[in-house]
């Protein structure tokens, strides 16, 4: 089976949701003219890191953002992994990410679990408790956010649970991009999966982002990448007997020694 996935790489325009809807539709709709079969967001997409007013302007229950996506997906018959949102709820503020499908229902949505102190993330935001899988057109997923590409025990609990496809949405800065391009390729290569991330690009002082989205196969290729550090949508075609071939020639999660571990 064959997934044809679009990455939108955008810049995000801090403290001001309306004008970053308005560009995440006319983006959406771009990324569409190719049908694709998923399209992936970047992290905080609708506020960015205005953590100082985040609870006044982060979407409430996230139902703006529900409203927009469900639409979206709909009207181009496409799978939106929707990137994470400012979304308040109950008085407080997560890094949130939905997922919906063709017929524009949500089939999952999930809490950043690891927050990043060096942006204070962790003194505005809550984290959240629970893994996140679903599935696009028949194929197991899961998703993390930026700072939890650092954790290899979650991608490999994802992978373990029978996620094929990892997704993540992130705002990686430039200074540390060298660990972005490592750290997708070692989690594709140790867990056997394929990699799909959305990095965003643009200057936020103090930080500057170059972008760097990519997808990444079972053996650590690269399969598509933009590293020009501007506003761009990146394709790639996923072919799932690449996974099944890395995981029959080294069977690295049937060898793992459980006995040991413990």
């Amino acid at each position: 089976m064959r997934m044809r996935i679009s990455i939108i790489q955008m810049d995000i325009v801090k403290g001001c949701p309306d004008k970053n809807f308005e560009s995440v539709t006319k983006k959406i709709e771009e990324a569409s003219a190719s049908t694709p079969d998923v399209i992936l967001l970047p992290e905080m997409w609708n506020t960015s890191y205005s953590l100082e007013n985040i609870s006044e302007i982060g979407d409430s229950n996230g139902k703006r953002t529900k409203e927009a996506m469900s639409s979206l997906a709909k009207k181009f018959n496409v799978n939106i992994v929707a990137g994470s949102v400012a979304a308040v709820r109950c008085g407080k503020v997560y890094n949130k990410l939905m997922v919906f499908n063709r017929d524009g229902e949500q089939i999952a949505e999930y809490d950043k679990l690891h927050l990043f102190g060096l942006m204070d993330e962790n003194k505005y935001i809550s984290p959240g408790e629970k893994l996140c899988l679903f599935e696009l057109d028949g194929i197991k997923c899961g998703a993390m956010i930026c700072y939890d590409l650092r954790f290899p025990e979650l991608a490999r609990m994802l992978t373990l649970k029978g996620s094929k496809m990892l997704f993540i949405p992130a705002q990686w800065p430039e200074p540390r991009i060298h660990h972005w391009r490592t750290l997708m390729m070692a989690r594709a290569i140790e867990n056997q999966v394929f990699m799909v991330a959305s990095n965003r690009v643009g200057v936020e002082e103090p930080n500057i982002f170059v972008g760097g989205s990519m997808v990444v196969d079972p053996w650590g290729q690269i399969l598509a990448e933009l590293r020009n550090g501007e506003e761009s949508i990146v394709e790639a075609s996923i072919d799932f007997e690449v996974l099944q071939d890395a995981r029959r020639t080294i069977p690295v999660l049937q060898d793992r020694r459980l006995d040991i571990y413990k």
